[in-house]
Formats: C-alpha cells, structure tokens, sequence
C-alpha cells in the first residue's frame, strides 16, 4: 500500500461515524449489511449515513451492490488488511528492547472479538488470533 492511500484509508476511519460503520461491516462478513441495517447499528439519519458510506467507499474501506432495489456494502478486507500490513510493516526493524515480541512475525498474538453469533453490547467475547506478520485475523 501506498503511503498516499493509507493516509486515505486512516483519514476516512478518523471520525467516529465512519469508524462505527465499519467495524459493524467487518463484524458482518463479506455478505454485508443493507443500508437500512447499518443506519439501525450505528443510529445514524440515511442522509448522514449515505455521506459515511461514499467516504469509505473512496477509501476502498467499503465495497457497494445492488440487489433488486436495495444496496449492501461489506468490509473490503483485502484493504483493510493492506492498511493493516502497512501500519506494522516495519514493527521493530529498530532494536526494541524487550516490546520486540510485540513484532514476533513468527508467531500469531491472541486478541479477543465479540462472537458473530452473540454480537451483543455485553456479551462475553472469544479469542482470536492476528497475525503479527501479515496483520490478518485468524479465527
């Protein structure tokens, strides 16, 4: 990735709404939410959330498709794992003390996700693994 199209990408996840929509995308899988179900999730006016979605839309956060009358967006989750990888593209090149492992490109570090069946404020959350070397979740 670009350094151009991650400022982009950061640039669109920094305000709140945009941030909300899309992590209730990459919660929803690649099948994606309707327009109306993410105004639900979010508590967001169509008018606001339409300006939302084109910003992340430009960002290549979110891709579009239209079925029938509706339209779903989902996560695009080869940018989202792009950004991610060149965020942590240099992890620790410098000598980091003992924060090194942080960095561990060999092994996956556990981090923990609300379970997609129970994807409730409040609810107990699993583990999952992200991978340190590529920045993609492994479930």
């Amino acid at each position: 990735m670009e350094t151009k199209s991650a400022l982009v990408a950061l640039g669109a996840l920094a305000q709140e709404t945009r941030l909300g929509v899309f992590r209730v995308l990459v919660e929803a899988g690649p099948t994606g939410l309707s327009v109306g179900e993410i105004a639900a999730s979010v508590k967001s006016s169509p008018a606001t959330l339409s300006f939302h979605l084109k910003e992340l839309s430009h960002a290549g956060l979110v891709v579009a498709r239209q079925e029938g009358r509706y339209i779903y967006y989902a996560a695009n989750y080869g940018q989202m794992n792009e950004l991610l990888g060149f965020l942590t593209e240099n992890c620790c090149a410098r000598d980091c003390g003992p924060d090194a492992r942080a960095c561990n490109t060999n092994e996956c570090a556990p981090t923990v996700r609300r379970d997609r069946a129970k994807a409730t404020p409040g609810r107990a959350a699993r583990p999952s693994k992200r991978c340190a070397s590529r920045g993609t979740v492994k479930t």
